[in-house]
């Protein structure tokens, strides 16, 4: 019994030591944008969204990862088919090692404070042709990491996303940057589904930028 409660006292007496640690830095360390094709007869452009989502059936992932800086490590050339939908979601760690992408989005209070930008490339909006053949990036999460509901497009965030390059964006690779902003006081309820490509129209500071490039082809499946 006394070798057991030695043996406790020891542990405690080597927690308490705890203070001569090097602080974990603070920030992301690694992160993963996960892109998933969704497809099914329901699934369209429309407009500045997608219609029929949650109908759709998920297809294969591709990963990209990156480093603290938000270089891309693995994956970062996207072949993308124009006309296809990908869901993407994104995965982030900090320096313990510990996934912090909903962070973000922890209540309606944290997440009026963070929204997601694809910046870059000078993307086609799908609201600017006459046939859907345009680009859309829809920030969709339906739940706060707390369980309470998202309210309309204007509280998502795009922690998790849905996005199509459209025919019209079709050729050259362009180099983009997914952002997570904070955001001024009051910003974030005026940012509208077509602002996706001009962060820096609102008021704050880039918390997240990673760096990718998206190469999109004619639609494989045809």
């Amino acid at each position: 019994m006394l070798a057991g409660l030695a043996a406790v006292l020891l542990f405690v007496t080597s927690c308490s030591k705890d203070d001569d640690k090097v602080p974990i830095k603070e920030g992301i360390q690694r992160s993963e944008l996960i892109l998933t094709e969704v497809s099914g007869e329901s699934v369209e452009a429309h407009g500045d969204h997608f219609h029929g989502l949650d109908d759709g059936v998920e297809g294969e992932s591709l990963i990209i990862k990156f480093d603290e800086n938000g270089k891309a490590t693995s994956g970062g050339h996207l072949h993308l088919e124009a006309d296809a939908v990908y869901k993407i979601a994104l995965k982030a760690w900090d320096h313990a090692g510990k996934e912090v992408q909903n962070d973000f989005i922890a209540s309606k209070s944290v997440a009026d404070s963070y929204k997601a930008f694809l910046v870059g490339g000078n993307f086609t909006l799908n609201t600017a042709t006459d046939d859907e053949s345009g680009s859309i990036f829809q920030p969709r999460e339906t739940k706060y990491a707390d369980g309470t509901d998202v309210s309309g497009a204007l509280e998502t965030t795009g922690v998790l996303s849905y996005f199509t390059v459209g025919h019209s964006n079709e050729g050259p690779t362009k180099e983009v940057r997914y952002v997570i902003r904070k955001l001024n006081v009051g910003e974030k309820g005026k940012i509208t589904r077509s602002d996706w490509q001009t962060e820096t129209k609102f008021a704050g500071q880039n918390v997240l930028e990673l760096t990718f490039e998206i190469h999109a082809e004619e639609g494989h499946h045809h």
